[in-house]
């Protein structure tokens, strides 16, 4: 397979010809050569890409990119660092959930005011806390009514 310019590389990844020359610039790609002006590169930099593309979208910085793809060979992914990464978006994950679930409870809740609501109060403490954590799954407070 003949090598490929930068317009076409950037054409089928998706990412803007000012990226590919960062990235080349921050040493996570390599052209293998110019044709004219334009910089040509290997077909395989499309997979390269396609791995910075998911380490970014998982969290990675370029930094940590860099170390997992050397300039030449295969990609070395450390597990821990995954595992890490993983963990991290364990808890970002279950952060987002509470947080969806007590926005959802406040615009269901029939309470007058959401300060009067014992399950948006408890969700406030938590917050506050630096512990978000989603509220209990119990019907809105209704005012007049006692709550358990």
């Amino acid at each position: 397979m003949t090598d490929l310019d930068i317009g076409e590389v950037a054409r089928r990844t998706g990412l803007p010809v000012s990226t590919l020359r960062y990235y080349e610039e921050k040493g996570l790609i390599a052209a293998t050569g110019r044709h004219g002006l334009r910089r040509q590169f290997d077909p395989a930099v499309l997979e390269r890409l396609a791995l910075i593309t998911l380490g970014r979208t998982a969290g990675f910085s370029l930094d940590e990119m860099a170390r997992v793809l050397p300039s030449a060979g295969h990609p070395h992914i450390d597990r821990r660092m995954l595992t890490a990464k993983a963990e991290e978006l364990d808890e970002t994950i279950s952060r987002l959930t509470a947080l969806r679930d007590g926005l959802h409870h406040a615009a269901a809740c029939p309470a007058s005011t959401h300060l009067e609501c014992p399950t948006f109060q408890s969700f406030l403490r938590s917050a506050a806390s630096g512990t978000l954590e989603p509220p209990p799954r119990t019907p809105p407070h209704r005012p007049g009514r006692r709550v358990a």
